[in-house]
């Protein structure tokens, strides 16, 4: 399949063919569905946390005498029921975390990127002599993309392309090895470089 590649300024200079090893897979949209939903399990960090009555600092004496009062029976300032007491079955951290396979990662990365394929533009570079987002908004305006949500894959962390896109709404990037079937059916639109592309063509084979 092939796509449009564009200038580092995003002016149209032709087309490129997409590597069949990513672009030229069946679609498994079992595997995608359950790699998506242990990733995002994965992201959970469990971290929430409440006070049970053993938590609580307080006295231990009876609130007042058993009988006579008219009152329930309150045996603890602790309880639950009580106002600054104890939260019966709160929330208590947790560690979320579930392995999932390198077989299972590279399948629903491939099944992904088959799914967004026709939303696919190769850039040959970003080229910023210094961190400017009004110069990188240029380049996705000339793209034709600059309201869509875009993935902007790159080859390593280039400060200069990281701080330039950044600020620019419903923009994200990626290096090429850390790409993942997640990112990839959140965005509308990929932009990745060259260097990033033989660096997937490398990476997940």
């Amino acid at each position: 399949m092939k796509v449009n590649k564009y200038s580092n300024k995003g002016e149209m200079i032709g087309q490129v063919t997409l590597p069949k090893n990513l672009f030229d897979c069946e679609i498994n949209s079992d595997v995608l569905y359950e790699v998506i939903k242990l990733y995002r399990g994965n992201q959970r960090q469990g971290t929430k946390s409440v006070k049970g009555r053993s938590a609580i600092k307080g006295s231990t004496r009876k609130l007042f005498r058993q009988k006579g009062t008219g009152r329930a029976r309150a045996g603890s300032a602790k309880s639950p029921t009580r106002v600054g007491g104890g939260v019966a079955f709160g929330p208590r951290p947790k560690n979320w975390y579930k392995k999932i396979s390198k077989k299972k990662k590279r399948i629903a990365l491939k099944s992904a990127l088959n799914s967004q394929k026709k939303q696919v533009s190769i850039i040959e570079e970003f080229e910023f002599e210094k961190p400017k987002t009004k110069n990188a908004a240029q380049i996705l305006k000339n793209m034709k993309v600059e309201n869509q949500k875009c993935l902007i894959v790159i080859p390593d962390n280039s400060k200069k392309v990281i701080k330039s896109f950044v600020n620019i709404s419903d923009t994200k990037i990626i290096r090429a090895q850390d790409l993942c079937a997640y990112e990839i059916i959140c965005s509308n639109h990929l932009v990745i470089t060259e260097k990033a592309l033989m660096k997937m063509k490398e990476t997940f084979k």
